[in-house]
């Protein structure tokens, strides 16, 4: 008999918080792919004996504003303990992070997914420390010139000592597909605080899923096994389906799951062995000597609460009330707030034109435009203002929909507004009666074969006729108008015949 397994899966994200000193020194936080390594360092982030670290007022803040963001009960007083391990990147031999007492607990996030609407809870909130980077030399080849370099191992702390938020989920998720939906709905998310930059390629975000499966039906964990810091969409969803598929043949032969801590192959589409897992006693938490408890006051929490901005999930139902936006649409011009403003101040710019038309031309055109570009809404020079106005002329039949983005194509590269690429390259719709019935009569004296084989039955040759009118138009004959009138003639010839 062939067993079906359920999947259960939580995550544990770290967020870098965007402040510009670390945790608790005034270490500036770098980018560490664009400056020299360990020149953001300090006797405490170095983990020097004797030194004393002090909270950054600024971490905690963000962190605040996350866990009110998630509808997590903010703890009064939260607890810096030391988490005990021993590793090149981490100088103090410890990590500062919160265990037993977080700053926030019992949340919650809302995400969407092929089955419709799903909240994941949120087990936890909690501050620490980033750890180092270590870059792995591989051995040179020994030839005739010079020596084999042994391998070795570099460090750098510029990276030691940031602030990170750990955002830690129940084992609420079933599939791939609601593993990525959630870490795209925190993404962004975090994104609309202002308290992570969501560059994942540069680490500022990193997903650790904690996947096991069990026979379905049971209400019996399965051993689990984490997938250590990934740190793109696709990379955590093609490893989660493979770790299910992996733990899936184990159990088939028979054989046990190991808890372990495992690492992610890109190129090969694997997980392979890092660790044993850990558990909590294994890292000896015990509560840090030199900080005080973090105690945050009720009337700080409250102007934090009052100063967040409008969520995700809540202007993706505005939208979908308010504009009669589909899901998809909503959902995609609300994953980030610079294209929910943009489509919002574009739509306020021409009145009268429907939410629709515009989602089409940002998610459609736009969005292509961008990606052939490589760039970001943010640093595109089109303003909202200026693609009201291209497609205010194309509602208005002034151009087609076809020249409509070509002319959005100039726009984009050359900065130049609609009107003016219009005039120059004459580009400007032909919508006149007289004259469309004009090119309509001259494209079925030139092709009478064809015009034959319509009046014989085979009526699917007028959109073939239609093409050449448009054709002799150059694209800018109006289409509604040109089908009118070629039906209309057509009809007449039928009915001479």
């Amino acid at each position: 008999m062939t067993i079906v397994y359920e999947p259960i899966i939580g995550l544990e994200v770290h967020a870098e918080l965007a402040t510009h000193s670390k945790m608790f020194c005034a270490c500036p936080v770098v980018d560490t792919t664009q400056v020299e390594p360990n020149v953001a360092v300090c006797p405490v982030c170095a983990g020097m004996p004797g030194v004393l670290p002090v909270v950054n007022q600024k971490a905690v803040e963000l962190g605040l504003r996350v866990a009110l963001a998630l509808d997590c009960e903010i703890a009064p007083c939260s607890l810096f303990a030391r988490k005990n391990y021993f590793y090149p990147d981490l100088p103090k031999g410890y990590q500062i992070s919160q265990y037993e007492n977080p700053l926030a607990v019992n949340g919650k996030i809302t995400i969407h997914t092929s089955q419709g609407e799903k909240v994941v809870r949120i087990r936890r909130v909690h501050l620490e420390e980033d750890t180092g980077k270590l870059t792995h030399i591989a051995e040179s080849v020994k030839n005739s010139e010079t020596e084999a370099t042994p391998a070795h191992t570099l460090i750098d702390l510029n990276r030691a000592g940031v602030p990170l938020l750990e955002i830690v989920t129940e084992p609420d998720l079933h599939s791939a597909e609601q593993v990525g939906a959630y870490a795209r709905a925190l993404h962004s998310l975090l994104r609309y605080l202002k308290v992570n930059s969501g560059d994942m390629q540069k680490g500022a975000m990193r997903i650790e899923p904690n996947i096991s499966i069990r026979p379905e039906g049971s209400v019996t964990f399965g051993i689990r096994c984490e997938i250590k810091n990934l740190n793109s969409f696709r990379a955590l969803e093609r490893s989660v389906d493979y770790e299910i598929q992996r733990q899936s043949i184990l159990l088939d032969e028979g054989k046990p799951v190991i808890q372990e801590t495992r690492g992610w192959v890109d190129e090969q589409g694997i997980t392979v062995t890092q660790r044993s897992k850990e558990e909590a006693h294994d890292y000896r938490y015990f509560p840090e000597p030199d900080l005080p408890p973090l105690v945050v006051e009720r009337e700080w929490v409250e102007q934090i609460r009052a100063s967040l901005p409008e969520l995700p999930i809540a202007r993706l139902r505005r939208f979908q009330s308010q504009y009669q936006l589909s899901a998809y649409d909503a959902e995609v011009l609300t994953a980030e707030q610079e294209t929910a403003d943009y489509f919002e101040t574009a739509l306020a710019a021409a009145p009268g034109i429907s939410p629709k038309m515009f989602a089409n031309w940002i998610c459609g055109e736009l969005f292509g435009l961008l990606n052939q570009a490589q760039t970001s809404l943010v640093d595109c020079s089109l303003s909202p203002q200026s693609l009201a106005d291209l497609v205010r002329l194309v509602a208005a039949g002034e151009i087609n929909q076809g020249t409509g983005k070509t002319v959005l194509a100039e726009m984009f590269n050359s900065g130049k507004e609609a009107e003016a690429i219009i005039a120059d390259h004459g580009l400007r719709q032909i919508s006149d009666g007289d004259a469309i019935a004009g090119l309509v009569r001259q494209a079925l004296e030139n092709n009478p074969s064809q015009v034959q084989t319509y009046l014989g039955g085979k009526t699917s040759i007028a959109q073939w006729l239609f093409g050449q009118v448009m054709k002799s138009a150059k694209g800018q004959a109006n289409p509604q108008v040109v089908r009118q009138e070629l039906n209309k003639q057509l009809e007449g010839l039928k009915n001479q015949s």
